[in-house]
């Protein structure tokens, strides 16, 4: 919880350096932010992949595996970064073009989008190093990795974005900046604490095809999640355009509060759960995994719900910090950041299942909820209720708050009644990984 909240609180103070710039701005950057996420996504694919896998072969004492599990997930990850990066670099005028922006939005956007993007590989790398060490058990070496390098991010936002201590202002660019050199500087702390400093990992020249293809085949349903809720995104904020630049602008306000308040704590939960869920089922021992599933979820629902009950009653308070540049865009910013508290119940319960499902490999569950849940719930309500019926922005606030209902009930009945434990059981003894100090790979 404490890495996200540092990462969440650097992304937070981007909006806020580039809020004292101008809306088109905030548009901008919140756009690129975007595509920004494809990285995130593919990132998060093999990370989930990379926790389930080593968090079994933990509870397994699979430590061959899970040392060819981890390098394979490390290099396919900055594989795939590398064609991310060039269409960063190449394509970035047309590609926040396709939102209907115009002028100003469209470099600022541009100039953002190239120098995040250009760190795609590395952005990958570390969030497959992360979560390997998280499946292991250890959460506090990534956490010092995050705080180190998002103090150097969140430094360089302010000093290169607003031009401090006689440094010149670079704007949107000097945010962009400070956001890759903290991509990189994160890649290259983990790997060496992975490759020098762990007792429990090691990296090894990737030779097993089978393990390969495990990793693949958790990954792909979780990039797909993800891609999924990215592509929603696309005309959703279409969208919100069509109502205003103020309320597309309240969006991306409003979301990033509710994200700096109760998204670390989700995403925490997320990743705890499908270390403990992972390393039960390796020590086969699946009625312990389900208890620790479902108590997990349980207490994610209560605590984050209770900071999203907060965060209704304090919204105005928290988004005037965040739009001050943008008085037209604060009514919609509060009433985006009020639909996410009411709703934050149903994404700690969602997220917690979904750590769960995909602690036992199983992600195609979430992969059906949030496909189902963004685009029949998110873009298609928005439409219905807010052009087709005239509702308008307030349409959108409907649709943000049923989409996380819709979703949190089908990962509580898919972690109720699909049989994930047998599917985590049957892939650990394919690959060799067997509970009671078998040593698969060897």
């Amino acid at each position: 919880m404490a890495s996200q909240t540092l990462r969440t609180l650097m992304r937070t103070v981007d909006v806020l350096v580039t809020a004292t710039f101008s809306p088109a701005a905030v548009v901008a950057v919140g756009l690129a932010d975007l595509y920004g996420r494809v990285p995130l996504r593919i990132g998060m694919g093999f990370g989930s992949a990379a926790i389930a896998l080593a968090s079994q072969d933990t509870g397994a004492d699979a430590d061959a595996n899970r040392a060819e599990a981890v390098s394979s997930a490390l290099f396919i990850g900055l594989l795939a970064g590398v064609p991310i990066a060039v269409c960063g670099v190449l394509l970035g005028p047309p590609l926040i073009r396709l939102f209907g922006a115009t002028g100003d939005t469209v470099t600022l956007g541009a100039t953002y989008l190239g120098v995040v993007l250009a760190t795609a590989p590395a952005r990958h790398v570390s969030l497959v190093a992360a979560r390997a060490l998280q499946g292991t058990g250890d959460t506090r070496t990534p956490m010092y990795v995050t705080g180190l390098v998002n103090v150097t991010n969140i430094t360089g936002s302010l000093v290169f974005g607003l031009g401090l201590f006689g440094v010149a202002s670079y704007g949107v660019l000097g945010v962009g900046a400070a956001t890759a050199v903290s991509n990189v500087l994160s890649a290259l702390l983990l790997v060496v604490v992975i490759a020098v400093f762990s007792d429990d990992l090691a990296l090894v020249r990737p030779r097993d095809l089978l393990i390969a293809r495990q990793l693949l085949t958790v990954a792909a349903p979780k990039i797909a999640e993800g891609f999924a809720t990215t592509l929603a995104e696309f005309p959703f904020n279409a969208l919100l355009l069509g109502f205003g630049t103020p309320v597309n602008a309240g969006f991306q306000i409003g979301r990033r509060v509710y994200q700096q308040v109760t998204g670390p704590l989700s995403r925490g939960y997320r990743t705890a759960v499908g270390v403990l869920v992972g390393q039960a089922l390796g020590a086969g021992d699946a009625a312990e995994a389900r208890y620790r599933g479902w108590a997990t979820a349980g207490l994610a629902a209560l605590t984050v719900g209770g900071v999203g009950l907060a965060l209704v009653v304090l919204a105005p308070d928290a988004v005037r910090l965040l739009a001050s540049g943008s008085p037209d865009a604060r009514p919609y910013a509060t009433g985006f950041a009020r639909v996410y508290g009411l709703t934050a119940v149903f994404v700690a319960a969602f997220t917690a299942l979904s750590g769960a499902l995909g602690g036992a490999s199983e992600t195609r569950i979430p992969l059906f909820a949030r496909v189902t849940g963004v685009f029949g719930g998110l873009v298609g309500l928005t439409y219905v209720l807010g052009v087709a019926l005239g509702w308008g922005p307030l349409g959108a606030y409907v649709a943000v708050g049923v989409q996380y209902a819709w979703m949190a009930g089908v990962a509580f009945l898919g972690f109720h009644y699909s049989d994930w434990a047998r599917r985590a059981t049957d892939m650990m003894a394919e690959r060799g990984s067997v509970a009671g100090g078998a040593d698969g790979g060897d």
